[in-house]
């Protein structure tokens, strides 16, 4: 039940292979819970015409930030001293939250203030789809300070009849604010929020304030406010109790939140209006609601353009049901690599019909991958673009879909190859001020264009040298695959000697290293996309260095360069060795010898970042507050420490093996009045970190959970609050030692490195055919053309665009692809009614947006 175009997957279950599962009774998906997965991926490309500054220096020094709602989750580097600044940073992450709105932040940077907000672009979740997977243009709109709004509150409304001592009645409107829920953060912490309630009508403006709630983002308030809503007449004796319409229609209740600023102005944090006419049928009304902006939020006096965003955004939603729903559909698809032909499988005939390729390519690639059944699927498509392939200077250079899938099972599994193999480099390279230019017309005044040259072919032999060694760290899978591609080019070309090497480095050096080198963001290898002078450095080498690898090129006499700078340049390596050692690195990765181990596995490098953490109190004197630590997870160990230039000796770092870790899970807000809290478990005392936003703090969590999920000793039960002050906050307990209270997250995959949900694969796949369901008819209609009508194929036709071998395997393909999205339709449609009904208007699952009426 995907939402848009498939993205990058998040936690797994390693659910054995599906053979012949057997279909569930009708109704069993009501019994089981449905995961709902959102993730979101895209591109922040740039900003153009964005507004000067007023005087001579008209530059800015820019950034973005994406934000759910008021909570920012992700932010570029500064671009400096740009009106169109060119960002080019992909992002992905897992949303672990509901949320309103997305919206990207276009910031000024300034040293001495706070950075100053130039515009945004703000879409509703709901909105999303209609921008999925296409780079689109956005005006920046004005940031208003009445406008950045998010949570939503619980109100309660009654109408009592009050009789005064005199015999006069009175008619009362009873305002019962219950609490809020999910307001923003002020300056990274927990707001210290407060409401004032008011009966606003033509003539009147009755005002009341609660209580200031401290440190939080979901204050319980429980406070009852009074207001008399008609005047007092003569009491006579009614079977039911009336309002004077005329009174009714024109009050309304409206609840304003602030957080409380002390010694500075309180900041506006929304507004709701609720006409007291909601009464009318009924004299007790209960909802949550939705904050609004002021009614002047979003408008502004400012008539200057601001500037415009380009942006790339896909939002995916998947909605998965239990495992046993998708056995007939995964047998399906993990047939495909044994269909003879190829292009008759289910798994090909996805490719046939979604509308990009990439959308099916990235689900097909993890659930073969899972399964053990890549290679032999990749190699099938391989061979199919062989037939078409006549020159072998031009093999594997296309966009199919054997290369398509190939470059996905590069990144998944090549990650860590990457980066033992060239991050040490590129970190040297983005963290040096060396100039690398060797193009005379862009040459800066006052560079030396021989010592460009020297530094650049510097970076080239060091980074050379480091790959052709690295046979060793290739992972198996992909050395699997490059024997199967020199097999198959060496049978399609047998008189061309250099294409079982060409075969495998088209695929090693221009679609792996290459890319990672020029795009090391992209590949996780640096946090952001380099600075333009080392974007420039990193272009020079990797161009060297996919031309290095072409092993077909090195065997002529001319280059492949258009350039005559890098004609020129790259007669420095002419040499016949660099010929050997290509020809040796390209024989050992794609070799089926076992290779032999070094004895010694180097610990693979996961994740690392700056937190808070909550000092342990090792000492009686040490104060037990939040400390901004730099962590880092390896597969062996969880280091924290502060940043490196700040370490004065050895014993700063402070060390938690893997292999002691019990347990990773939430931490609740009311422990420390702090958002985004985790616990890590292990054999001393729990280590309470703060993360800097949800999307942040899921990704710690996952990736704990996966590392030490095999750990022996784990927890089954859990405290979900902090020990303080001599007691378990949730349970009360006095013993530090006592049993947890509530079950542990179960649940998580146990591999490390590559982390697949078979079933949110499957349900994309479900997705993409059920979006293309058009497409598979007017392929179906062809097979039936092409088996019936035997004469000559008419140009155009309808179905000249699609790869139709054998029409009859291919019709019955169709055919059970038919049958089994029409089966996974039922439970599917089941639960989306059973999610519309369940979500009652007003509820805190679906509150009330907007005046009610």
């Amino acid at each position: 039940m995907a939402a848009a175009a498939p993205a990058a997957a998040a936690a797994s279950s390693d659910a054995p292979a599906a053979s012949a599962t057997a279909e569930p009774e009708a109704g069993d998906e009501d019994s089981c819970e449905v995961r709902v997965l959102q993730s979101l991926r895209g591109k922040i490309c740039e900003a153009k015409n964005l507004l000067p500054y007023l005087g001579p220096h008209k530059m800015r020094d820019c950034f973005c930030t994406i934000n759910l709602d008021q909570e920012e989750v992700y932010r570029t580097q500064v671009v400096e001293k740009s009106l169109s600044p060119f960002f080019s940073e992909e992002f992905y992450f897992e949303i672990p939250r509901t949320f309103q709105y997305l919206s990207f932040y276009v910031y000024d940077k300034n040293v001495l203030q706070r950075d100053l907000r130039i515009g945004k672009v703000a879409i509703k979740k709901e909105d999303l789809c209609n921008h999925s997977g296409k780079e689109t243009w956005f005006s920046l709109q004005p940031v208003d300070s009445n406008s950045e709004v998010q949570g939503k509150v619980h109100l309660e409304l009654k109408l009592n009849e009050l009789i005064t001592e005199n015999g006069t009645v009175c008619q009362q409107l009873v305002v019962h604010i219950k609490a809020c829920h999910g307001l923003p953060l002020i300056n990274g912490q927990s707001c210290d929020p407060y409401a004032t309630v008011s009966l606003v009508g033509p003539s009147r403006n009755d005002q009341k304030k609660t209580k200031v709630k401290k440190k939080t983002s979901n204050p319980q308030f429980n406070e009852i406010f009074y207001f008399e809503v008609t005047r007092s007449s003569s009491y006579t004796r009614k079977s039911q109790f009336q309002v004077e319409e005329e009174d009714i229609e024109k009050l309304e209740i409206r609840i304003d939140l602030w957080n409380n600023g002390n010694l500075v102005q309180d900041v506006f944090l929304g507004e709701i209006k609720v006409p007291v006419n909601v009464l009318r049928t009924d004299s007790s009304h209960q909802a949550w609601y939705l904050l609004q902006p002021r009614d002047n939020g979003n408008k502004s006096s400012k008539t200057d353009d601001l500037g415009s965003l380009r942006l790339n955004i896909c939002y995916t939603e998947d909605c998965v049901l239990p495992s046993e729903y998708y056995g007939p559909l995964k047998t399906l698809l993990l047939k495909s690599p044994d269909v003879q032909p190829i292009s008759a499988s289910a798994a090909y005939i996805l490719s046939e019909i979604c509308r990009d390729k990439n959308d099916a390519v990235l689900p097909l690639v993890r659930l073969l991958l899972h399964h053990d059944k890549l290679v032999p699927f990749a190699t099938a498509v391989a061979e199919l673009d062989l037939k078409d392939t006549q020159d072998a200077n031009t093999i594997f250079r296309g966009n199919s879909l054997a290369t398509r899938c190939l470059d996905e099972m590069m990144k998944i599994v090549g990650g860590h190859y990457l980066k033992v193999t060239l991050k040490p480099i590129l970190d040297e390279i983005c963290d040096s001020s060396k100039s690398c230019e060797i193009d005379p017309i862009k040459l800066k005044e006052g560079d030396n264009v021989e010592n460009n040259k020297e530094n650049l072919r510097y970076y080239v032999d060091k980074l050379f040298n480091t790959i052709v060694k690295s046979s060793m760290s290739c992972p198996t899978l992909m050395c699997d695959i490059f024997y199967s591609l020199r097999q198959m080019a060496t049978q399609r070309f047998p008189n061309d000697p250099h294409v079982q090497y060409s075969a495998v480095s088209s695929f090693v050096f221009l679609r792996f290293f290459a890319v990672a080198v020029v795009s090391p963001h992209t590949f996780h290898l640096r946090p952001h996309h380099p600075d333009a002078q080392t974007i420039r450095t990193l272009t020079l080498i990797s161009k060297t260095i996919q031309t290095l690898g072409t092993w077909g090129s090195l065997s002529k006499s001319k280059s492949s360069f258009k350039e005559t700078f890098m004609c020129e340049f790259f007669k420095m390596f002419q040499e016949e060795g660099y010929i050997i050692a290509v020809k040796k690195f390209l024989d050992e990765i794609s070799s089926t010898e076992t290779k032999e181990s070094s004895g010694t596995s180097e610990p693979v490098h996961l994740k690392e970042g700056e937190m808070y953490k909550r000092a342990q109190g090792r000492t009686r004197i040490g104060k037990k507050n939040f400390k901004k630590r730099w962590f880092c997870l390896t597969s062996r160990e969880l280091t924290y420490h502060k940043q490196p230039e700040f370490i004065e000796r050895k014993d700063a770092i402070y060390t938690i093996p893997v292999k002691n870790i019990l347990a990773v899970e939430k931490l609740e807000e009311s422990s420390f009045n702090k958002k985004n809290m985790f616990q890590v478990i292990h054999t001393e005392k729990p280590l309470y970190v703060q993360a800097n936003n949800c999307v942040e703090a899921n990704e710690w969590i996952d990736v704990l959970c996966r590392v030490s999920r095999c750990n022996q000793n784990r927890l089954s039960f859990y405290h979900p609050s902090a020990y303080i002050n001599g007691n378990w906050l949730c349970c009360q307990e006095t013993s530090e030692n006592t049993l947890g209270c509530k079950p542990c997250t179960a649940g998580v995959p146990a591999d490390i490195q590559i982390d697949i949900d078979e079933d949110r694969e499957t349900e994309r796949i479900y997705s993409l055919f059920t979006l293309s369901l058009l497409k598979l008819q007017k392929m179906e209609e062809a097979c039936g053309t092409i088996a019936v009508y035997q004469g000559p194929q008419k140009e155009p036709d309808d179905y000249s665009n699609f790869v139709i071998e054998d029409s009859v395997t291919t019709f019955k393909t169709i055919q059970q692809i038919k049958s089994v999205i029409e089966k996974l339709d039922e439970p599917h449609e089941k639960y989306r009614k059973k999610r519309s009904s369940s979500a009652k208007y007003g509820s805190k699952e679906n509150p009330i947006v907007g005046k009610a009426s």
